[in-house]
C-alpha cells in the first residue's frame, strides 16, 4: 500500500526561495514600499506564480532525466553555433555574475550580524586587530563549512532553518509596525503603475524569477529524487508539493518587508537607502524588538544567498563541463573567497555587476525557452507538457521577455 503524498513539504524548492531572497530583495522591496506604498504588492504575486511555473519545470526535467538543467541543454544543442555561445552566456551570466554578487550577500549578512551583535567580543578583537568588516570573513567561513560537507541533507536542513527564520523575523515585524491592511490586499490584487514605478516593477520580479535557480533547482531535485521508473509519479508529486510550500514562503518574505516598508516610509518625510537604514528607522515605530528582528531577516537573507549563489554556480558550470568533485568544490570556494574579499574592502565591482545583470537579462528569456523546449522533448517520454503547462508556460516566457528587453535597455542607456 502506498501513501499518499503530503499536500506541503520542504524540499529542494527551499534552495530556490533561499536564493531569491537575498540581500538585493530586500533592498529591492524595501524602496518599493518606501517609494509607492502597497502598490506594487501585485509584481511580487506575479513574481511568485511566474517562478512556480518555471521551478515546476526544471524540477521535472531534473527528477526525469535524471540530470541537471546544464547537462540536458549539453545534450539537447548539438550545433555548436547554439551550444558553445550559448554555455558561454551561462558562465557569464551565472558564474562571473555570482561572484560579483556575492560581495552584497556577504556585506547583506554583515549588516545584520553588525546588528545583533555590533560589541561583541570577537567582533570587536577582531577589528582592533585592523580587520574592517570581520562579519565578511565570519560568513564566509560558515557558508564554507555548511558546503564542504556535502551532505545535501545538510544543506536543505540549514536552508529550511534559514527560511523559517526569515519568515518569522519579517512577518512579526510587520505584524509590529501596523500596516494598512485594506490598502495591502488592494495593492496585491489591484495591478497599479505609479508614475517611476517601472524599475521598481523590474528590480521586484527580476529579483525573484532568476535564471541561476533553474539550475540549481534542477539539479537539487535530480540528486534527491533518484530512483526507479515506478517512483516518478511519487517524487514528481513530492517535488509539487515542496513548490507550493518554499516558493509562496519565499513570496510572503517579499510582501512583508514591502509592506513593512510601506507602513514605516510612505508618505513620511524619511528616505531609505539600505535595509539598515530600514531597520534603524523601525525602532520609532514597532520599539527595540523590530531592530533586532530586522537584522535576524538581513542576516538570514544574506547568509542564505552566500550559500546558494556559489552553488549554483558550481552546479551551472558542472552541468555544461563535467567537474571532479575537487574542481567542483573549488568552483564555489572561488565565488565565496571573491565575496569575502569584495565585502571586507567594500568594492562594488559595478563594471562586472553591470556585465552580469546584461548578461542575465538576456539569459532569462533564453533559458526559459530553452527549459521550456526541454519539457516537450521525447526524453520526458510521459512527463512532457501538458497543452495546459504550455500555455501557461507560454505566457510566462513572453512575460520575461518583456521584462528583460526592459531591462536591457534601461541598463544600456544608463
Amino acid at each position: 500500500m502506498t501513501t499518499k503524498p503530503p499536500i506541503f513539504t520542504f524540499g529542494p524548492a527551499t534552495l530556490v526561495t533561499a536564493a531569491f531572497i537575498g540581500p538585493g530583495t530586500v533592498i529591492s522591496a524595501s524602496l518599493a514600499g518606501a517609494n509607492f506604498g502597497y502598490a506594487l504588492l501585485w509584481a511580487l504575486l506575479f513574481s511568485v506564480f511566474a517562478t512556480m511555473v518555471l521551478q515546476e519545470m526544471a524540477a521535472r526535467l531534473g527528477i526525469v532525466t535524471g540530470q541537471g538543467l546544464g547537462e540536458n541543454i549539453r545534450h539537447i544543442f548539438k550545433n555548436p553555433w547554439l551550444k558553445y555561445p550559448l554555455m558561454l552566456l551561462i558562465v557569464s551570466a551565472i558564474v562571473v555574475g555570482n561572484s560579483a554578487y556575492q560581495g552584497g550577500n556577504i556585506s547583506g549578512a554583515s549588516m545584520g550580524a553588525d546588528a545583533l551583535w555590533q560589541d561583541s567580543w570577537p567582533v570587536t578583537a577582531l577589528r582592533a586587530a585592523g580587520l574592517a568588516n570581520p562579519w565578511a570573513l565570519l560568513i564566509g567561513l560558515v557558508a564554507t563549512g555548511i558546503l564542504w560537507q556535502r551532505n545535501y541533507a545538510l544543506l536543505e536542513r540549514c536552508l529550511v532553518g534559514l527560511v523559517l527564520l526569515m519568515s518569522l523575523a519579517f512577518l512579526i515585524t510587520l505584524f509590529l509596525t501596523k500596516p494598512d491592511y485594506p490598502a495591502l490586499f488592494s495593492g496585491l490584487l489591484k495591478p497599479s503603475l505609479p508614475d517611476g514605478a517601472i524599475l521598481s516593477v523590474i528590480a521586484l520580479v527580476g529579483t525573484t524569477v532568476v535564471p541561476y535557480s533553474l539550475f540549481l533547482h534542477a539539479a537539487a531535485s535530480a540528486r534527491k529524487w533518484q530512483g526507479s521508473e515506478s517512483d516518478k509519479h511519487r517524487q514528481l508529486a513530492l517535488s509539487n508539493a515542496d513548490i507550493r510550500t518554499a516558493i509562496p514562503l519565499g513570496g510572503l518574505i517579499s510582501i512583508a518587508i514591502l509592506s513593512t516598508a510601506a507602513a514605516a516610509f510612505f508618505g513620511r518625510e524619511q528616505s531609505i537607502n539600505s535595509a539598515a537604514d530600514l531597520a534603524q528607522s523601525l525602532q520609532p515605530l514597532a520599539g527595540e524588538a523590530a531592530v533586532w528582528l530586522m537584522g535576524a531577516g538581513l542576516l538570514a537573507a544574506g547568509l542564505s544567498s552566500a550559500i546558494t549563489a556559489p552553488l549554483a554556480a558550481a552546479y551551472a558550470l558542472n552541468g555544461l563541463f563535467p567537474l571532479t568533485p575537487g574542481r567542483f568544490r573549488a568552483c564555489w570556494l572561488l565565488i565565496i573567497l571573491i565575496g569575502v574579499l569584495l565585502s571586507s574592502a567594500g568594492i562594488k565591482p559595478l563594471a562586472i555587476i553591470w556585465f552580469a545583470q546584461v548578461a542575465n537579462g538576456i539569459l532569462l528569456p533564453v533559458i526559459s525557452l530553452t527549459l521550456l523546449l526541454a519539457v516537450n522533448s521525447s526524453i520526458m517520454g510521459e512527463y512532457r507538457n501538458t497543452v495546459r503547462q504550455n500555455s501557461v508556460a507560454a505566457v510566462v516566457w513572453l512575460l520575461t521577455l518583456l521584462l528583460s528587453g526592459r531591462s536591457l535597455y534601461l541598463a544600456i542607456i544608463n
